[in-house]
């Protein structure tokens, strides 16, 4: 009999023994121990070629088979067996819902997105970390993935809608990304009533043939209360709300005013006559300007940021509850915190007339706006005034009554307006894209309804602040790359090949281009801008410009600022509402209190330094996933916002069925156009059953619909008069019918029919080229009109199930437009077109006649 031999040497002991008092093997020699045997193994066959025998040490193992398969590192089969991940066939991802049923995998590593069918969906939730085996299909582009294993659940509370039919009780989610209704027993409902929005625990997960399970453990109140939206979209969206008792403990040992200790070995800039400049309803202020002429010529800016990494530092219950929000989240009239209010509206707010400690960016600006010089330091000042951007902007425009009331703030402020006059023209000689588009502010009456929604105008005091914060964002990035300290950058990237593709073919249609060849910089957007400027159509051309950017990220790695065109540049201004700015604090605090040579920085003498580790304890991979994790919380902060917004904007419209709007087409799709009303900002959607009778082409490059037959386009920019039709607060959507057309824009070229066969899918009429039918859709006629009613037009969807390309053809007696219009359109009908109908009627003639003797 041959002797047994042992387990091959851990080359990891000596890690694993510093890490564990009561080490156990290495990740790296289990995976090589599986990778030996001929099938999974399960944890009794593991330990047993582990030769474990300790009971500690087998539970031990255990847990750390369950942790390599969470992370992703091994598979788990239904007898519990594990074995190693090829990592060329599975692939690790979070999931993406969709609001009609399937849904994708995003790849943790990166690179496209991964298609997955209705059926795989049922398996999971929106934001749940799965295993996926690629299958070789192809999806609209994307490939088709198979769920292999749920590695993390993370949904653990959803909120929605209580429903009660026959006896059966469920939730309905709020969150369009989850599809699955949610069950719950009898006895689980806390007291609910059918129609009540409640939040629910989940106390079963969604598997393939059972649906998930839950318990009610909040009852928010009725579906139309006051605020309802708020508390909806907090709990829907998963924003943290809900402070530590660890984080409250400490946030009220902390004074209400800044302790005499803390005010020593800071540089004292109380005497210097720092202001703030906000808007007329901020409540926290969390920086402070100065700016003096040299006498040499040029500026000595300085920005001034409360320092919140001095109350909030790293393994505090206050530091992990701001990991977890990330960013603070506004809400029309309500805002969702990163820190306590002892904090963002207290101490770390620079209010007017008291002492407040600070993190102090000191920089000379050249006569001609360049930052030529910078420092930071730990500082005080003490606020000589609350200023308002309404104030400052009406004082620098010559507004005499105001220039009296801020007669003592008056040079300072001249002093901002001369200096950001240069930073504006060196912000032009650098090619930074300068978009300008419409916020809008909501006014509520006393019941909380929209009264109305007003655009908010800048002036010139809003650019002062946003430019000399650009400043100190910019000398923030430039500290960390000069000390080489692994922080987060905020990272925009140039377009995508194909978004850059899009972007000219739409140009070209209207005679513009855009420089730079496959990699135009920012300085070419912002000439064509320029060129733009005095357009009719400038706010539609600069849309679709800015749909062809991507979005900006936090990330260790430092890609630069494609938007603002910086090669490097960070946040480093809002520590009291974006944690990345906080991380930046503590980066730059590090050189501070240490001994390290720098020239960047000012001490004070006597001041005993820190060790790094207290004050910045991040390893590049936390610093990753902090990146991440910001960016998804901003992210989720935005999408919670427009959620709110949309449902305010729904109620405002409710009562306003069947009235007429004059409107622009604000983005175009396969399934219609969206349209904003004008004076109002409010979006809706024309259907593309409700255009008039033809059937339409989607050309996404040029951002329009085009009727085969009558050759009329429908495209972004285009001026119409709208109808609303129907409004569903549950769906957020308004849909609005066609009145009429006002004006349209025009293309350089006269005929758009010339390239109609480019890039799009079948033919004219109901079949294409392949014999396959088109889809189509029929709206039901003028007598069911009825808006508390929602239309459900019959469709027969292409095979593919593409909408790019559909062709919907409405019948003739439904058109929304009035006759006169139709008229029009057979006018319109080109020479060719008339000719061909001719040719096909005389065919048609001829191959009835009967054969001649």
């Amino acid at each position: 009999m041959s002797k047994r031999q042992g387990p091959p040497s851990d080359p990891f002991a000596d890690r694993e023994a510093q890490k564990y008092e009561n080490p156990i093997p290495s990740r790296e020699l289990i995976l090589e121990l599986l990778d030996r045997q001929p099938g999974p193994c399960t944890h009794p066959q593991v330990a047993e070629l582990l030769e474990l025998s300790d009971e500690d040490d087998i539970e031990a193992l255990r847990r750390r088979l369950i942790a390599m398969a969470r992370d992703g590192q091994l598979v788990s089969n239904r007898r519990g067996a594990f074995a190693p991940i090829d990592l060329t066939e599975l692939v690790r991802a979070r999931v993406q819902g969709h609001r009609d049923g399937f849904g994708f995998a995003i790849p943790v590593e990166g690179g496209d997105d991964i298609y997955l069918h209705n059926r795989q969906m049922r398996k999971v939730f929106d934001g749940d970390e799965v295993l996926v085996r690629l299958q070789g299909e192809n999806y609209r582009g994307k490939e088709e993935g198979a769920i292999v294993e749920v590695l993390v659940r993370n949904t653990k509370t959803l909120a929605g809608r209580f429903i009660k039919e026959d006896g059966v009780q469920f939730l309905s989610p709020e969150n369009a990304k989850i599809t699955q209704d949610v069950m719950i027993a009898q006895g689980d409902e806390l007291g609910a009533n059918s129609g009540q929005i409640v939040v629910v625990e989940i106390t079963r997960q969604p598997e393939k043939q059972r649906p998930p399970q839950g318990r009610v453990i909040q009852v928010l109140g009725d579906h139309m209360a006051p605020g309802m939206e708020i508390e909806l979209a907090i709990e829907s969206h998963g924003i943290p709300n809900q402070w530590s008792h660890e984080a409250l403990s400490e946030a009220e040992a902390l004074p209400s005013e800044v302790d005499e200790a803390h005010k020593t070995g800071r540089v004292d800039l109380r005497d210097l006559p720092f202001v703030t400049i906000d808007g007329e309803d901020a409540r926290d202020f969390d920086d402070a300007v100065l700016c003096q002429r040299k006498k040499s010529g040029g500026w000595r800016l300085f920005v001034a940021i409360a320092d919140v990494s001095h109350y909030v530092r790293p393994g505090t219950g206050l530091n992990e509850d701001a990991v977890r929000r990330a960013t603070s989240v506004y809400f029309p009239d309500h805002v969702v915190p990163m820190l306590p209010e002892k904090i963002s509206n207290g101490l770390c707010s620079l209010n007017p007339h008291v002492d407040r400690l600070v993190m102090v960016c000191e920089m000379t600006v050249s006569a001609a706006g360049q930052v030529s010089g910078y420092k930071f330091y730990e500082g005080i000042i003490h606020s000589h005034a609350r200023l308002t951007y309404n104030q400052v902007g009406a004082a620098l425009a010559g507004d005499e009554a105001v220039r009296e009331e801020l007669a003592d703030r008056l040079n300072e402020l001249e002093n901002l307006n001369e200096l950001y006059k240069s930073l504006r023209e060196a912000r032009t000689e650098r090619g930074a894209i300068d978009f300008e588009t419409v916020e809008t502010r909501i006014v509520f009456n006393d019941e909380r309804k929209i009264d109305e929604i007003l655009p908010v105008r800048r002036n010139d005091a809003h650019k002062i602040i946003e430019e000399c914060m650009l400043c100190a964002n910019v000398s923030a990035a430039r500290f960390l790359e000069k000390h080489n300290i692994t922080s987060l950058y905020r990272v925009h990237q140039g377009p995508t090949a194909e978004k850059l593709e899009n972007l000219r073919e739409f140009l070209a249609e209207l005679g513009l281009g855009l420089g730079g060849g496959d990699e135009p910089t920012s300085a070419d957007y912002q000439v064509l801008m320029e060129a733009i400027s005095n357009r009719g159509d400038a706010n539609m051309i600069q849309t679709v410009m800015l749909r062809s950017l991507r979005q900006a990220v936090y990330q260790v790695e430092n890609d630069g600022h494609f938007g603002l065109g910086y090669d490097a540049y960070t946040h480093f201004t809002s520590p009291i509402r974006r944690y990345p700015d906080l991380i930046v604090h503590r980066a730059i605090r590090s050189v501070v209190r240490s001994d390290q040579p720098s020239s960047h920085v000012e001490r004070v003498e006597g001041v005993a330094p820190i060790p790094r580790e207290k004050i910045y304890p991040y390893s590049v991979a936390d610093m990753i996933s902090l990146g991440e994790h910001s960016s998804m919380a901003e992210r989720r902060a935005d999408e919670a916002s427009r959620d709110v917004v949309s449902w305010l904007k729904c109620e405002y419209l409710q009562d306003k069925v069947g009235e007429v709007f004059d409107g622009v087409v604000s983005s175009v799709t396969g399934f219609g156009l969206f349209v904003e009303l004008v004076d109002i900002y409010v979006d809706g959607l024309v259907h593309i059953t409700a255009l008039p009778q033809d059937y339409y082409r989607f050309d996404p490059a040029k951002h329009r619909l085009v009727g085969d037959r009558t050759r009329q386009v429908f495209g972004l920019g285009d001026e119409l008069k709208v109808r609303v039709v129907r409004v569903s607060l549950d769906e957020r959507k308004i849909d609005f019918e066609l009145e009429s057309v006002t004006s349209k824009r025009r293309s350089a070229a006269k005929n758009s029919g010339g390239d109609k066969n480019k890039g799009k899918q079948g033919g004219r009429g109901g079949k294409n080229a392949g014999g396959k039918k088109a889809a189509s859709a029929h709206r039901p006629s003028k007598k069911t009109t009825d808006p508390s009613k929602p239309r459900k037009p019959r469709k027969r969807k292409p095979k593919n199930g593409s909408e790019t390309g559909a062709q919907v053809r409405r019948p003739s007696q439904d058109s929304p437009v009035r006759q006169a219009q139709t008229k029009s359109e057979e006018k319109s009908r080109s020479v060719f077109a008339q000719a061909a109908a001719g040719v096909k009627k005389a065919l048609a003639r001829f191959k009835k006649k009967p054969p001649q003797d």
